[in-house]
C-alpha cells in the first residue's frame, strides 16, 4: 500500500525530486525543528512525496545526515591559523566551536559519537598536532581534544537549549525566581550574587573558557614532565 502522505498547503504539481532538493528540505526540518524530528517520513511530507520516492535519492536517515555534515563543512572556509602551537590549537578549537554554532543540530548528531564529516577533519588534525607540538604525547593530545570537544559541545547545547526553552516562557525562569528568593543566611554567596546571576550567567564565555582550559591541559602535562 502506498503510503499516505499530509500535504503543506502547497497546491500545484509537486516539485521534481533531487538530491539537492532534498538536503536542502531536511536542513530546514533540522534548522527549524531538531533532529529529533527529522525523518524519511516527515521529510517525505515536507516535499509532497512518498518516503519510498526519497530512497531513490537518499539509502536512509544516517546517509541523509552524513551528506548534510559534509556539505555544512565544505561551506566552511578554513580560517589562517597561527603559527604557535599554542595559539594554533586555541584557534583550531574556536573554528570547532564556530562551524558547529552555525548550526546546532549538528552537536546533538555527533555526540553520538557514530556519524562524522571527513571534510571537517582538518580542525581535528590541527588541534592535534598543535598538541603534540606543545609536548604533549599522542595520547595526551588526543585526550585534550576530546576535553575540548567536550566543553565545546556542552556549552552549545546548553545555550541553544536554553535560548529554545527561554523563547517559550510566558514566566520568568524558575531558576531566576528560586535564586532571588534564597535565604542569606543559608546560602550567603549565591543571595550576594542573585540580582546578577542572569547577567553573569548568559553572557557569552565560550572563548575566555577555551583559553583557560587549553592552558590547564598545557600546564598540567608540564607538571607531570617536571614530576617525572
Amino acid at each position: 500500500m502506498t503510503p499516505q502522505t499530509r500535504r503543506t498547503g502547497r497546491t500545484g504539481r509537486p516539485p521534481r525530486l533531487s538530491q539537492e532538493a532534498i538536503l536542502t528540505a531536511a536542513q530546514g526540518i533540522l534548522d527549524g525543528e531538531g533532529p529529533e524530528n527529522l525523518s524519511m517520513r516527515r521529510l517525505a511530507q515536507e516535499l509532497s512525496s512518498t518516503a519510498m520516492a526519497l530512497y531513490h535519492h537518499v539509502r536512509d536517515k544516517d546517509e541523509l545526515l552524513l551528506l548534510l555534515l559534509e556539505r555544512h563543512a565544505q561551506s566552511f572556509p578554513r580560517p589562517e591559523l597561527p603559527a604557535g602551537p599554542r595559539d594554533r590549537l586555541i584557534a583550531a578549537s574556536q573554528a570547532l566551536h564556530d562551524i558547529l554554532a552555525e548550526c546546532p543540530w549538528i552537536v546533538e548528531v555527533l555526540a553520538s559519537d557514530d556519524l562524522m564529516a571527513v571534510s571537517a577533519l582538518w580542525i581535528v588534525e590541527n588541534m592535534i598536532d598543535a598538541a603534540i607540538e606543545c609536548g604533549l604525547t599522542p595520547d595526551e593530545a588526543v585526550y585534550a581534544y576530546r576535553v575540548i570537544w567536550y566543553y565545546t559541545a556542552g556549552e552549545l547545547t546548553i545555550r541553544v537549549n536554553r535560548e529554545r526553552h527561554h523563547a517559550g516562557l510566558e514566566r520568568p525562569p524558575h531558576r531566576d525566581a528560586a535564586i532571588a528568593t534564597l535565604a542569606p543566611e543559608e546560602f550567603p554567596r549565591l543571595a550576594s550574587l542573585a540580582s546578577q546571576w542572569d547577567t553573569i550567567t548568559t553572557r557569552d564565555t565560550h572563548h575566555e573558557g577555551l583559553v583557560a582550559i587549553v592552558d590547564g591541559l598545557l600546564a598540567r602535562t608540564d607538571a607531570k614532565r617536571k614530576a617525572t
